[in-house]
């Protein structure tokens, strides 16, 4: 049996869906929490050295690999070293992480509305903890009708987009969503730094703590927020490369997509911290009094923002929110591209198949467990897990076994790379991805390991900490054990 592979439309398809995969709710909410926490403006060097020294290597292997073999993670490191269990552990790390990552999205599409009259009221942390959430003690499994239904319309508009395929679906939603994204966000910014104390607040970002440099614990930091913020070393860009042309500039488009997904990082910095500044002036408190990151900056500290603006603050409310909504919907559908991929290579289903499958699988089991009064407990839990086991285990033993134990394989991808690219890769890609780079996610790796046994997480107790984060990596492993000895049914190419 012979098919050929989708397509992108051009190498711009394939740039702007890459960017819609990196720019996520992540560059919102995470980016200006973490620079702040580390050093703020100085935090700015360790990320731009993290960006050169980590990210762009770990990238390039994977546009390499992806492109080289033009198929997904499982397939193309059978081919490159018979290592499909490694592909298939990264399918299933995208699989876990679009099954929670629905239920942040729906969150953020409700609290698009919700801005409207801000319907919130005075204490955002009770709406959103105990009126929208409902959320119970323990491990609680009742049922949320609110829940459900924002869980529904998010998998409808997903499943609607990956079934028109690679160029209708992938690559035209991303055309659509990325400029609607930066029209949006450029609103708020313009309307966040004419706010009363914004300087304040930009101050609060931008000045640099040196001391903070010397502390280690920063520098992981930023090695471990690239790896995240690029989409690398879990499939997606290995994937999103399988589909581009042979002949194609793969350092040239890499350049693009890093600078961009750094641009809008700093922009959502400057967004989001003059309207912390706004929210600490008009509180008569510092900055330091108000700020959060996470799911505590969106859902609490923000309509918080929103609600001290007065009836003007419904706009307001509503471009940050559907800023998060917008991001979130490219991010999803490029996370779920990853296994949808892999299934097709392996057992030659058709797409329309593979996606009726693995995200109608996805979205059943996503209702059903993010629909329950412990829906954030899952999703805290699970992203935790998910992140830094997950994808970094993933992204270490992708760079150790070519690096470390199959050298020449590594000149090969090399070579490969450099048959069309502008910037040509050399020993300093040779030594980042052989040294620094492994060793920064084995630096993460063990202090996570190490973080979870001494100290636990987020305070949840052992007893429900334990059984969801180790049955999250139980099925990664599961998944690279037991589908790397499925038959495979696979279309060759012509």
């Amino acid at each position: 049996m012979t098919a050929s592979r989708e397509n992108w439309s051009a190498r711009s398809g394939f740039i702007i869906a890459a960017i819609g995969s990196a720019v996520g709710l992540g560059n919102i909410w995470r980016f200006p929490y973490v620079a702040y926490e580390n050093g703020g403006g100085a935090f700015l060097i360790p990320y731009l050295v993290a960006i050169f020294a980590a990210g762009l290597p770990l990238l390039f292997l994977d546009y390499a690999v992806g492109h080289k073999y033009r198929k997904a993670p499982p397939t193309a490191y059978k081919k490159l070293m018979n290592g499909e269990s490694l592909g298939w552990w990264q399918v299933a790390v995208t699989l876990i992480i679009g099954i929670y990552y629905a239920s942040v999205l729906s969150w953020a599409g409700s609290y698009m509305f919700y801005s409207f009259g801000q319907q919130w009221g005075s204490d955002t942390e009770k709406f959103f903890f105990t009126t929208y959430l409902q959320n119970g003690e323990g491990l609680a499994f009742g049922f949320v009708p609110t829940l459900f239904i924002g869980l529904v319309v998010v998998w409808a508009i997903v499943m609607f987009i990956l079934y028109g395929g690679v160029k209708k679906g992938v690559e035209l939603s991303n055309k659509i969503f990325m400029p609607l994204l930066v029209v949006l966000f450029t609103i708020l910014v313009i309307q966040a730094i004419r706010l009363p104390g914004a300087v304040q607040g930009l101050n609060a970002f931008f000045t640099p703590n040196w001391e903070a440099m010397g502390n280690y614990k920063v520098w992981l930091a930023a090695f471990g927020h690239i790896f995240f913020s690029l989409s690398v070393g879990f499939g997606i860009m290995l994937t999103y490369a399988s589909y581009l042309k042979k002949k194609t500039n793969l350092t040239g488009s890499g350049l693009v997509v890093a600078l961009a997904n750094s641009s809008f990082e700093i922009l959502a910095g400057i967004g989001v911290f003059a309207a912390l500044g706004f929210m600490a002036y008009s509180a008569g408190a510092s900055v330091d009094d108000v700020v959060s990151g996470g799911i505590g900056l969106a859902f609490i500290a923000f309509p918080k923002i929103i609600s001290s603006m007065g009836a003007g603050g419904d706009l307001f409310g509503f471009l940050f929110f559907a800023s998060l909504t917008v991001a979130g919907i490219t991010s999803m559908v490029s996370i779920l591209q990853v296994p949808i991929a892999g299934f097709q290579d392996k057992l030659g289903w058709s797409r329309k198949k593979a996606v009726t499958i693995i995200a109608g699988g996805s979205a059943i089991v996503s209702t059903l467990l993010f629909s329950t009064h412990s829906a954030i407990t899952f999703v805290d839990i699970i992203d935790y897990f998910a992140n830094n086991i997950g994808i970094v285990a993933g992204g270490l033993l992708s760079i150790v076994l070519v690096s470390w134990f199959r050298r020449p394989l590594l000149k090969q991808l090399q070579e490969h790379v450099n048959q069309y690219s502008s910037i040509k890769l050399g020993a300093g890609w040779n030594f980042m991805l052989t040294v620094v780079t492994p060793i920064s996610l084995l630096a993460a790796l063990l202090m996570t390991l190490k973080s979870i046994f001494t100290e636990g997480y987020g305070g949840y107790p052992i007893e429900i900490l334990l059984p969801i984060g180790g049955s999250v990596v139980a099925i990664f492993v599961f998944c690279a054990v037991v589908f790397s000895r499925l038959k495979d049914n696979g279309p060759e190419e012509k």
